[in-house]
C-alpha cells in the first residue's frame, strides 16, 4: 500500500513538473550537494531553475530523501549528482530514475578512473571527494556545460560562455592558493581532520592527509582509532588538527584530549568545509570562497 501511495505521489509530481517547465520556460535542474548546486548556478545563470537538495553543513553520506525530495527529483528535467556513492542513501532513487529513463548527469563520470583515488574500504572502491582537486572541478565544469547544452540546445552558447567565465575564476583560484600553500614547508603539511575528505587536496598540494573516520562518516571512530591517531600526532609533532562543518566535532575533541593526556600539546586549528559549503549568501557559500577559506585556515594553523 505504501509503495502504491508513493508511486501516485511521484506520478502527480511528474505532471506538475512538466507544467512548471512550460510556464517559466527554464530547464528545471535538481542538484544534490552544495558544491554541485553552486557549479550549476554559475553555468546556468538565469536560463535554468536550480533546486539543491542539500544545504550548508549537510553530510551527503548520511542524507536521506524525503517525499518532497523524491517529488523534486522526478519533476526535474535533469538531476545532477556526484556519484561514486557519495550520496549513498540516494542510490536506490537514482537507480529507479535510470530505469524510467530520467535524465541524469553524474559529475564523477568525466574523471578518468586512473585519476581517482582508490579505496577498498568505500562502496564505490574510489574516494568520492573529487571536488578538492581543482583540476577535477575544471573538467567537471566543462562536462556539465556540454551536457546542459545538449539538453537545452537553444541556450548551449550561453552555458558555454558562462562556463568560460567560471573556468577563469577556477584558474585564478588554483594560482592563488598554490602561492599561499608554498609558504608552508612540505614537512609541516600534515592535515589531520575528522574524516578522510581531503585526499584529493593532499595529492594536489603535497599534504599528508589523515582522517579519523575514514572516507565515510557513516561509521564512527572508535577508541583504538583515536589512540592510534594520537600516537601519529605525537610522533610527527603535529601542532594543529581540524574539525569539519558537516561532521560532529566531538571526535576531534576526543583526539585533542588523547594527545594532551600523553603530555603533548595540540590545538584545534579551526573548522574546515568538507562535504558542504558555508551558508548561502556568504563567501564560503561558494566553491571558490570555501576553498580559499579552507586554505587560509590550514596554512595559518600549521605555519
Amino acid at each position: 500500500m505504501k509503495k502504491i501511495i508513493t508511486l501516485i505521489v511521484i506520478l502527480l509530481a511528474v505532471g506538475c513538473g512538466k507544467k512548471e517547465k512550460k510556464e517559466n520556460g527554464k530547464l528545471n535542474v535538481v542538484t544534490t550537494t552544495t558544491m554541485i548546486t553552486d557549479l550549476v548556478k554559475n553555468i546556468g545563470g538565469d536560463k535554468i531553475e536550480v533546486k539543491g537538495l542539500m544545504g550548508s553543513g549537510v553530510d551527503p553520506h548520511l542524507y536521506k530523501a524525503s517525499e518532497g525530495d523524491v517529488s523534486k527529483l522526478f519533476n526535474a528535467d535533469v538531476v545532477i549528482y556526484n556519484g561514486l556513492h557519495l550520496e549513498g542513501k540516494l542510490e536506490e532513487v537514482f537507480e529507479k530514475m535510470e530505469h524510467q529513463n530520467k535524465k541524469t548527469i553524474v559529475v564523477s563520470d568525466v574523471i578518468d578512473k586512473n585519476n581517482l583515488i582508490s579505496s577498498e574500504l568505500f562502496a564505490s572502491n574510489y574516494d568520492p571527494h573529487i571536488w578538492f582537486d581543482i583540476n577535477n572541478w575544471i573538467k567537471i565544469t566543462n562536462y556539465v556545460s556540454e551536457k546542459l547544452g545538449k539538453m537545452d540546445v537553444k541556450n548551449a552558447a550561453f552555458y558555454k560562455e558562462k562556463a568560460k567565465v567560471y573556468l577563469d575564476e577556477l584558474t585564478a583560484l588554483n594560482n592563488e592558493i598554490t602561492i599561499e600553500i608554498s609558504e608552508l614547508p612540505e614537512e609541516k603539511r600534515i592535515l589531520v581532520t575528522a574524516h578522510d575528505a581531503f585526499n584529493y587536496f593532499g595529492r594536489q598540494h603535497k599534504f599528508n592527509v589523515v582522517g579519523l573516520q575514514g572516507l565515510s562518516t557513516a561509521t564512527e571512530a572508535g577508541v583504538q582509532d583515536v589512540q592510534k591517531l594520537a600516537k601519529f600526532i605525537i610522533e610527527n609533532k603535529v601542532k594543529a588538527i581540524f574539525v569539519e562543518t558537516s561532521v560532529p566535532k566531538r571526535t576531534i575533541e576526543a583526539l585533542e584530549a588523547a594527545v594532551k593526556s600523553k603530555g603533548q600539546e595540540v590545538v584545534i586549528g579551526g573548522t574546515l568545509y568538507s562535504d558542504a559549503l558555508g551558508n548561502a549568501g556568504t563567501e564560503e557559500g561558494t566553491y571558490v570562497g570555501m576553498y580559499k577559506a579552507n586554505v587560509h585556515t590550514i596554512v595559518d594553523a600549521l605555519k
